[in-house]
């Protein structure tokens, strides 16, 4: 069971529920991984609200990683959840809400993708 108070969260990945937490290694893997210099800029490069699929990518494998799965980048990039694309942002958006938007209003919290454009727009 995910703690938000731990920044904790949890997700239906290849049909199963796992937890994810950005842990300080899991940050640290995050900041040499976007190669900026500190948490402070890993922050600026989240608020900015543009996020590639690889990014989004290595976001939920150090997720997974920091609450003790050991699992590869490309093993997460062939995972399915619900919701497909869209509930991968969503989930993208929430561990980010969960590690830098504390424990309550982390809705609040920058978003990693914009909303996708509207059909024949």
């Amino acid at each position: 069971m995910a703690n938000r108070h731990r920044g904790e969260i949890s997700a239906e990945l290849d049909g199963r529920r796992r937890t994810l937490v950005l842990t300080l290694g899991a940050l640290a893997e995050l900041e040499d991984a976007f190669g900026v210099e500190d948490l402070v800029a890993l922050t600026e490069r989240f608020a900015q609200g543009r996020l590639a699929a690889r990014d989004a990518i290595r976001l939920i494998a150090a997720g997974l990683r920091g609450a003790g799965e050991s699992v590869t980048e490309d093993e997460v990039a062939r995972m399915t959840m619900p919701g497909g694309a869209a509930g991968f942002a969503r989930l993208v958006g929430e561990l980010i809400a969960a590690t830098f938007g504390g424990a309550e209003g982390g809705e609040r919290a920058a978003r990693p993708l914009p909303n996708p454009p509207e059909a024949g727009g």
